[in-house]
């Protein structure tokens, strides 16, 4: 093709079709088993009180990944790793590492296998085979994800039309029933914990933890490269692909929170409460498909875990390579990252989940005021010192806040606890909220700086 059509194809815009499929992809990514257990349970805690708390919910489990992709389009930036460099190197390096690294083979990705084997593989075999049902799971599951990630120029096609619609289909299934045939009235279930009198600000906070401000961090280089095989090569345009395919992905999101939160409320009527949402779920899909509810659910799990998978292999190796591009080529990153995580994943889900807890903690208001000094940069003229002294002091609440917690102090002496001691004393710490101070303090003297070394 000449220069000619590659300057026209730059200059047009993305038909609805094309819009639908880049937001289906990213929706695909997001979405995985955490984002259909979450709201469940959080249905039968809330009962009656279900509409506040989705809402509270939606803000930030919705409104934080939108802001994240908004921030990358907004800052005309190729991914994370370009975009920090607005605070500088170090950071670059150090952020983009540490956040892929967790989000990726150390944490995130083992556990798409574990939580979908445990969830829909379980309860087809028996208790004594099952370390070898997980190997032989895993297995399989690690090498279709390798299989997809090894061709990212195709990652749209996979993701956003076959494997999200397959996965949309099965859980279309079961959502459907929750109104075609409900089990009964969610206003007739009795709120429970702090959804009785606070469910707005509960689901506030249960969104806040399903972090997924990291990992719109982490797919918007996906994203971005996706929006290059259409040839649109304009940052501007760019830009704006980007935010109106988040808005596509993150409505989807709040549309089936919505339908889940409803349908855990209903299943309280059915057993009670439930010990996790993928039990809640385990239990609808039986009422409702009787022994095909469990291949059904199982269906669900795998195709919401493989494609999440797939994604996060593609985005750490693309990104790898982007940071490191004199090391080794896409496909070996993809098939190392692949076999730590197969390797991780046998360790099984606690031990997974126990290990990833804190550096989860550690890097989440590190991202939320990174996606707000890049959302405000235009702003403060995109001001290096400001970036500098709001990140550094937010490094240190983090850090702080991470260990504070009794399970993850690991420095044990009178200064240390006493530094705790005062964190922990700090507005909003019990709603994990204590670390903004720190960050806006350290806003605030950056700004201040800025504006003496102007003068």
């Amino acid at each position: 093709m000449d220069n000619a059509y590659y300057l026209r194809r730059s200059m047009k815009k993305l038909t609805i079709k094309e819009y639908l499929l880049l937001g289906s992809m990213l929706f695909g990514m997001f979405f995985g088993a955490g984002n259909l257990i979450f709201p469940v349970y959080m249905g039968q805690l809330s009962g009656a009180n279900s509409i506040p708390a989705i809402i509270g919910f939606c803000i930030t489990g919705v409104g934080l990944p939108l802001l994240g992709i908004a921030a990358i389009g907004i800052s005309k930036s190729e991914g994370l790793f370009d975009a920090a460099k607005k605070v500088s190197t170090w950071f670059s390096y150090f952020f983009t590492v540490i956040l892929y690294l967790s989000i990726g083979p150390l944490f995130a990705i083992p556990r798409t296998a574990t939580v979908s084997f445990t969830t829909g593989i379980t309860p087809f075999i028996s208790s004594n085979q099952t370390q070898l049902g997980l190997f032989i799971y895993t297995l399989i599951f690690f090498a279709l994800a390798l299989l997809f990630s090894l061709r990212p120029s195709k990652i749209m096609t996979w993701i956003g039309k076959y494997i999200n619609s397959i996965f949309l289909v099965l859980l279309f299934c079961l959502l459907v029933m929750a109104f075609v045939k409900p089990i009964g009235s969610f206003t007739n279930v009795q709120p429970t914990g702090g959804y009785i009198s606070h469910s707005f600000s509960t689901g506030l906070l249960e969104g806040y933890n399903t972090m997924d401000a990291l990992a719109s961090l982490a797919f918007a280089i996906v994203l971005i490269n996706a929006i290059k095989e259409f040839h649109i090569k304009d940052a501007k345009e760019i830009a704006k692909i980007t935010l109106r395919s988040g808005v596509l992905a993150v409505a989807l999101m709040a549309i089936i929170y919505f339908g889940l939160t409803i349908l855990g409320a209903q299943s309280v009527l059915l057993q009670g409460t439930s010990e996790n949402g993928g039990v809640a779920l385990a239990i609808l899909a039986k009422h409702y498909y009787d022994a095909v509810g469990n291949v059904l659910l199982a269906g669900i799990m795998i195709f919401a875990c493989l494609k999440t998978a797939i994604g996060l292999v593609t985005s750490c190796a693309e990104t790898f390579v982007e940071v490191f591009p004199k090391t080794v080529s896409y496909r070996t990153y993809a098939v190392g990252f692949t076999l730590i995580s197969f390797l991780l994943s046998n360790f099984g889900l606690d031990r997974i989940l126990k290990y990833s807890l804190p550096a989860l903690l550690f890097l989440y208001p590190i991202t939320i005021v990174f996606i707000f000094l890049l959302l405000v940069g235009s702003f403060v003229g995109e001001n290096k010192i400001i970036y500098q002294s709001t990140i550094i002091t937010t490094i240190i609440a983090a850090f702080i806040d991470t260990f504070s917690k009794p399970s993850y102090t690991f420095m044990h002496s009178a200064f240390t606890e006493g530094l705790v001691n005062l964190y922990q004393k700090l507005p909003m710490y019990e709603i994990g909220f204590a670390w903004v101070i720190f960050s806006l303090i350290g806003f605030v003297v950056g700004f201040l700086l800025s504006k003496m070394t102007k003068k």
